[in-house]
């Protein structure tokens, strides 16, 4: 279990420094493509050169961390330097468009992705707070800031808000990536806490013999090799049996591991519909998508290794006998 719980969390952990990895280079890009319209389309020389600043020190500062940094202090001062970074371009712009401080608002889902829920809250308080103050500032201080017209706003605010949904949509993807890993992880958990076999296979052969049986009750007359997605998880949820006891039983009867046993299944069925299919008539893309394959290349190199003949030499040899025939 605990080695189990030190895997998990060593996969969760790389999740988010690629997210972090990722976020760096969208950013990256995106402070780059606004310098130059500060620098050539829309001229203002202190908010472009506070730009090429920002890209200068965030892709600098993660160039020396990056191979080594703790993920949770990284995360908490990079959201709250962002956001006071944030805060002049802000005020900036607020006499011309409010739409600035949209910047802020990927950073409670950030902090949703790396933290507790009590960041998250903490974090949307914070960012509120930080709007009011900028609106307070702007009704009481005069900084005179540069103007834009409103075809300059329309610009930038276009993509600003594309530039946002890149950004939300990258943290929502790795999001999805870590609570994937955590349900499985639970699953493994659960199923390790509460077997739902009683009696141990490696004690009792019969009983390898009497689920081995209803594997095979699934796989042949359920047909469930031929669901793309299947795999030895499915099949615990079918039969309600740890996964681990299935591997055991399958690895009794012969079959080196359960990806084995499936393919054999697989392929059995591709040789059964090329023999009673007319390839003419029907696609060899069409059969091995309905035994289960999802791709050629996959199809080719598992038809290769049982069968230790390509496909398209198999299919020269059953073409060969019906011809003689």
């Amino acid at each position: 279990m605990i080695i189990t719980d030190s895997i998990k969390l060593q996969k969760i952990e790389k999740h988010k420094r690629d997210l972090i990895h990722y976020y760096v280079i969208l950013m990256s890009v995106i402070l780059s493509i606004y310098a130059l319209i500060f620098t050539f389309l829309i001229p203002d020389k202190a908010i472009a050169w506070y730009l090429y600043g920002g890209l200068f020190f965030m892709v600098y500062s993660y160039f020396i961390i990056r191979k080594n940094y703790n993920i949770n202090i990284l995360i908490h001062s990079y959201m709250i330097l962002a956001s006071f970074y944030n805060f002049y371009i802000m005020l900036a712009f607020w006499n011309n468009s409010v739409a600035s401080f949209v910047w802020l608002m990927p950073i409670p889902l950030a902090a949703y992705v790396f933290f507790s829920r009590k960041y998250v809250i903490l974090y949307s308080v914070f960012i509120l707070l930080t709007i009011i103050v900028g609106y307070l500032i702007s009704k009481n201080f005069d900084f005179n800031f540069q103007e834009h017209s409103r075809e300059d706003v329309k610009m930038t605010d276009t993509f600003l808000v594309i530039s946002n949904v890149a950004v939300i949509s990258l943290i929502i993807y790795f999001k999805d990536k870590i609570r994937r890993e955590e349900i499985y992880h639970e699953i493994e958990e659960k199923q390790q806490s509460e077997p739902r076999i009683t009696v141990s296979i490696e004690k009792d052969s019969a009983s390898a013999d009497e689920l081995f049986e209803k594997i095979e009750q699934i796989m042949k007359e359920k047909q469930a090799y031929k669901d793309v997605n299947f795999n030895i998880s499915k099949l615990s949820t079918e039969l309600e049996v740890n996964s681990t006891y299935i591997s055991k039983a399958i690895r009794q009867h012969g079959f080196p591991n359960f990806n084995n046993y499936l393919n054999i299944h697989r392929i059995n069925c591709v040789k059964n519909l090329l023999a009673e299919n007319d390839l003419e008539k029907v696609t060899l893309m069409y059969i091995y998508t309905e035994a289960g394959f999802s791709n050629q290349s996959t199809f080719n190199r598992v038809f290769k290794h049982i069968e230790k003949i390509t496909p398209s030499e198999y299919l020269q040899t059953i073409q060969s006998i019906k011809t003689s025939e």
